[in-house]
């Protein structure tokens, strides 16, 4: 009987062969690209509003419903249409979310009247979130376990460097062709992506003992009364984006008004300066795998309630402004990555509904955001914003100190 004695070179070449294959760049690329392009819809409309109020009557303290609408069609896609891909085929979902955005933004694009308006802006919210968290749980799942971290972390650069690009986008299109054009522009973008979208998606097996529909909703409420990571980043995530929403929403009213009476393009590229948060956001999520989870959310917490100074000098330097939005950016983005890497360590078999769950919480931040600035701004002006937004930002820090030890 011969006795075989595994060397540590065997032994390594053993486990690289065990180890499945990474994903490729093209495909992370591809996540990437058209998560970005699906979340960039949802934010058009914020440097639209001084136009959206002009052209169809909507006063200054009212004009955030429509981003609120928008939040609202948020709400209901994370409820009812992410957890879908735990249960059909999720190169065919996408495909059929896909195409139906592509109607609702050219729905938006020949509105008629303030009501058609707010349907479709629900609609685009509805389906360009649907879009885009589908394609972060799709990352997710087809990733290998060693490198979901990074492969979700790119993935969400992508939604981070959309959600930014949009107001420079809108901004821009919205000065050559008016803001109509806007959403017939995305609805043109979203129709290119359509095929190599279709032709480039793995194919993943749907489990053979699939729950109904009913009961795959009403399983989300057993995974968030049990799931305590996902109660407390969830929490975290509603104060980090109502404090986001409360300076996004709010600036385009003093910009657009004397004395700087900037453009819409002008306002923004503001935007662009937030870039640097993706970055942040691509490592947050590698360095939560790595067991630095809490440590990078406290400094990114941080981050989000220093912004709040520099931002509230903007009415004698626009250079404060940007230290402001890199500060907030890096610091929001941070905490979101990370706490998404943190959720998806949970449920292998139930990362559209963990998604879906965790982004409610963002969604009723956003719309609680945008209804209390445009509301502060009426009543304090950006003094009073950058108030709010402070007091936001040490509630989650605080919130954070409380419960890190869960």
């Amino acid at each position: 009987m011969k006795c075989v004695i595994a060397t540590p070179a065997s032994m390594c070449r053993a486990t690289a062969s065990a180890r499945p294959a990474d994903m490729s760049r093209g495909l992370v690329l591809l996540f990437a690209v058209v998560s970005g392009l699906s979340v960039a819809n949802v934010y058009y409309a914020q440097p639209l509003l001084d136009a959206l109020a002009l052209e169809f009557g909507i006063s200054q303290a009212a004009v955030g419903s429509v981003v609120t609408a928008t939040q609202a069609g948020c709400a209901l896609a994370l409820l009812l249409l992410v957890p879908l891909g735990d249960r059909v085929d999720r190169r065919r979902l996408m495909a059929a979310q896909l195409l139906a955005l592509v109607a609702a933004l050219a729905a938006v694009g020949m509105a008629p009247s303030a009501p058609a308006l707010l349907a479709g802006v629900f609609a685009v919210g509805l389906l360009g979130t649907a879009m885009t968290q589908g394609l972060i749980a799709y990352a997710a799942s087809a990733a290998a376990p060693h490198e979901r971290g990074s492969v979700v972390g790119a993935a969400q650069s992508g939604v981070f460097i959309g959600l930014l690009l949009a107001r420079v986008f809108s901004g821009g299109i919205s000065d050559l062709a008016g803001w109509r054009g806007v959403y017939f522009c995305s609805a043109a973008l979203m129709l290119a992506v359509a095929l190599p979208l279709w032709r480039r998606l793995p194919a993943l097996a749907v489990a053979p003992d699939v729950m109904s529909y009913p009961r795959l909703i009403a399983s989300m409420l057993t995974l968030l009364r049990q799931e305590r990571v996902l109660q407390v980043r969830g929490v975290l995530a509603l104060l980090m984006f109502a404090a986001l929403n409360i300076f996004w929403g709010a600036l385009v009213l003093p910009l657009s008004a004397p004395p700087y009476r900037f453009s819409h393009t002008a306002i923004g590229a503001f935007g662009l300066v937030g870039v640097v948060g993706a970055l942040a956001a691509a490592r947050a999520g590698q360095w939560a795998d790595r067991g630095y989870g809490q440590r990078t959310s406290a400094a990114a917490l941080a981050l989000l309630l220093l912004a709040w100074w520099p931002l509230s000098l903007m009415e004698w330097s626009l250079a404060a402004l940007v230290v402001g939005i890199v500060l907030l950016d890096v610091g929001g983005l941070a905490l979101h990555a990370t706490n998404q890497s943190l959720i998806f360590r949970t449920r292998p078999e139930a990362h559209s509904r963990l998604v879906g769950l965790y982004m409610l919480f963002y969604s009723a931040g956003s719309g609680l955001g945008a209804i209390g600035t445009t509301a502060m701004y009426a009543r304090a002006g950006w003094q009073g914003v950058c108030l709010l937004g402070a007091a936001v930002s040490l509630l989650a820090l605080l919130f954070w100190w409380a419960t890190r030890k869960a």
